[in-house]
């Protein structure tokens, strides 16, 4: 198991939690407020849109976490602070995961906050956050303790067939993200009950920790993306697994209940089978009944 650095001294877990709870809280109601509204587009391309927004979001969260965590810098969607890479401890932040979603007024996009902090083995996640503004759901997770949604312990689905499962697909921007994609449609489409293509990797990821979704399978995604929800998914006691991709802070990515997860075809973009830690995912089951049972 990765420990931290012996030099390092991260934050303590439970008041990063606390600001980043708050952070994702007032970014939150700052795009509630604002989704049937006019907004400022800075970017647009094809598959992808940059509101001002965003900006606005990440510059909110960057200060409210900065008052109570002046020297952790953040690597962000919309910026990243140049220390982040070197940092005993960063925040990693999307402020607006979803943001074709709420640019169009749909309702489904979502604020995302992890502290990650600095391992022999890499950064990993210790605390997450993801904020649904919209339908007013947290979901929070410590690493070694229960994933909760809003206060209360949740879990990943029971479900062990493929065949009976929701399977959520999410889309990349680029073109072989795309036809990677388009190949796992082609094959999931006919072996599981549904297809879910919602356009929010964070909320994704929450719903598998949840059992709204069995599963959820992107090639492409960015790591602010999944920082707090792929903690999330493992503290509910799923599988999640991840493969760098070329590009900065890109990967493909399988998170699931753990007992489909290898019935699930590969993200085709790397061509290498991303396996579950476990078969069938039992020691996770374990590890999330013996967590919860101590809570």
């Amino acid at each position: 198991m990765s420990q931290p650095l012996p030099s390092s001294r991260p934050p303590s877990n439970t008041r990063a939690l606390a600001a980043a709870v708050a952070a994702a809280r007032e970014a939150g109601d700052l795009m509630k407020k604002n989704l049937r509204r006019a907004k400022q587009v800075n970017e647009s391309h094809q598959h992808d849109i940059k509101l001002e927004l965003d900006v606005v979001c990440q510059k909110l969260i960057t200060r409210a976490l900065a008052t109570v965590f002046p020297s952790i810098p953040v690597l962000g969607e919309e910026g990243i602070d140049a220390a982040s890479e070197k940092a005993v401890a960063r925040w990693v932040v999307d402020p607006i995961d979803g943001t074709v979603n709420f640019a169009y007024g749909i309702p489904h996009a979502a604020v995302s906050i992890a502290l990650e902090v600095r391992t022999e083995d890499g950064f990993k996640s210790e605390v997450g956050v993801v904020y649904d503004p919209f339908m007013d759901d947290l979901w929070t997770a410590i690493r070694g303790k229960p994933a909760r949604l809003n206060g209360r312990i949740t879990q990943v689905s029971t479900r062990a067939r493929l065949d009976e499962s929701i399977v959520s697909l999410g889309f990349a921007k680029n073109q072989d993200s795309l036809q990677a994609a388009q190949a796992d449609f082609l094959e999931l489409t006919h072996r599981v009950r549904k297809l879910r293509i919602m356009g929010s990797a964070a909320l994704a990821l929450t719903y598998v920790a949840c059992g709204r979704f069995d599963a959820y399978v992107e090639a492409g995604v960015r790591l602010w993306d999944i920082a707090a929800g792929g903690l999330i998914v493992e503290c509910a006691g799923g599988s999640f697994v991840t493969q760098s991709l070329p590009g900065e802070h890109r990967f493909c990515l399988i998170a699931s209940n753990g007992l489909i997860h290898d019935q699930i075809p590969h993200a085709r973009t790397t061509g290498a089978k991303l396996k579950s830690p476990s078969p069938k995912g039992e020691s996770k089951v374990r590890t999330r009944s013996k967590s919860q049972s101590q809570s």
